[in-house]
C-alpha cells in the first residue's frame, strides 16, 4: 500500500545507525515481490539494498525465508503496483527495476502481495479519517454515490490484470510454486473511533473493501496455479484496535515503530509464520 513522504525521510534518518546487509545466498530461489504490505516500511532494520522501496529486514518474507532456511531475493517495495511487477517503478531515492526481473528458471518460490494500490485502498482510508463524526457526513456515502460503488468497480476492473500477472510469474518462473498472500484484518466490525478515525459504517465500508480484494485475489489464485494464503481470517483479533503485543497492524498515529495503516513487527512474524507453513505444506 501507497506511503506517505514522511515515511521515506524517517527511513533515511535511521539508515545510518540499522543499516544490516541484505541476506546472502543464491539468489532467486525464492523470490518476494509486492507491495508494503510485503515490504514492512519502518519496522528495524531497513534494507538499504533499495532505499526508495522503504523494505525492511523483519518483513515477511524474511522471516519466512529464515524459517524455512532458504536464500531470499526480495524486491518488494512501498507503494508499487500491479504495473510495476513488468516495469521499472520509480521511488523517492530513483527508479527500480521491474520486480519480475528477479525471477528466473532457478526460482523455486514466489510470494506476492499486490492490488492494494491499484485499488487505492490506503488512499480510500484515509479520506474516511473523520475527526467529527455526526458533523461531517460518513465517506461511504461518497464512495457509493448514485448507486455505484467506486472501490468495488475498480477491484472487478483490476481483477482479470492480477490473474495475467500470475501467468506472467509463471512464465518467468516456470519451475516455481507461487503463494498470493492476501490483506489482513485491519478494522473490526464497526471499527474503533477514536483509535481508528473511522466511523462504524466507514470502518465496515474499508475493511469490506478489503476483504473484496482479498476474495478476488484468492479467485484468481485458484484460477491461475497459485495458492493463496489468507491472512484475513488468521488476523482477526489483531486489529489495530487492539493493544500492542496483540495487534499485527497500526493504526493511523502507530504505537510501534511502523508505517501507519500497515503490518508491525509482531504482524510481519505472524504472517511469515503462516507463509512459511504455506510453503512447506
Amino acid at each position: 500500500m501507497r506511503t506517505t513522504a514522511f515515511i521515506a525521510i524517517m527511513v533515511t534518518a535511521l539508515a545510518g545507525a540499522t543499516a544490516v546487509p541484505a541476506a546472502a545466498g543464491t539468489a532467486g530461489e525464492y523470490v518476494a515481490l509486492g507491495d508494503s504490505a510485503a515490504a514492512g516500511p519502518l519496522i528495524l532494520p531497513p534494507d538499504l539494498s533499495s532505499p526508495g522501496c522503504l523494505r525492511s529486514l523483519a518483513n515477511y518474507p524474511h522471516v519466512a525465508a529464515k524459517e524455512l532456511g532458504v536464500p531470499l531475493t526480495d524486491v518488494t517495495c512501498s507503494g508499487a503496483t500491479t504495473a510495476d511487477m513488468t516495469a521499472p517503478q520509480q521511488t523517492s531515492a530513483g527508479a527500480v527495476p521491474p520486480q519480475l526481473d528477479a525471477l528466473g528458471a532457478q526460482t523455486r518460490t514466489v510470494t506476492v502481495t499486490i492490488g492494494g494500490n491499484d485499488v487505492g485502498l490506503v488512499g480510500a482510508a484515509t479520506s474516511c479519517i473523520n475527526l467529527l463524526p455526526g458533523i461531517n457526513p460518513d465517506c461511504v456515502d461518497r464512495y457509493t454515490a448514485g448507486g455505484h460503488d467506486q472501490l468495488a468497480e475498480k477491484i472487478a476492473a483490476f481483477e482479470p490484470v492480477w490473474g495475467a500477472l500470475l501467468d506472467a510469474i509463471h512464465a518467468k518462473a516456470p519451475d516455481a510454486d507461487v503463494f498470493v498472500a492476501g490483506y489482513g484484518t485491519y478494522l473490526p466490525h464497526n471499527g474503533c473511533w477514536p483509535i481508528a478515525p473511522l466511523t462504524p459504517r466507514d470502518a465496515n465500508y474499508i475493511q469490506g473493501s478489503i476483504d473484496k480484494t482479498n476474495a478476488a485475489l484468492a479467485r484468481q489464485a485458484a484460477a491461475h496455479d497459485a495458492h493463496y494464503i489468507d491472512v484475513r481470517t488468521a488476523s482477526i483479533g489483531h486489529d489495530v484496535c487492539k493493544l500492542p503485543g496483540v495487534k499485527w497492524f497500526e493504526s493511523v498515529i502507530p504505537t510501534s515503530v511502523a508505517a501507519p495503516m500497515h503490518p508491525n513487527a509482531d504482524g510481519m512474524a505472524a504472517i511469515g509464520g503462516l507463509v512459511a507453513a504455506a510453503i512447506s505444506g
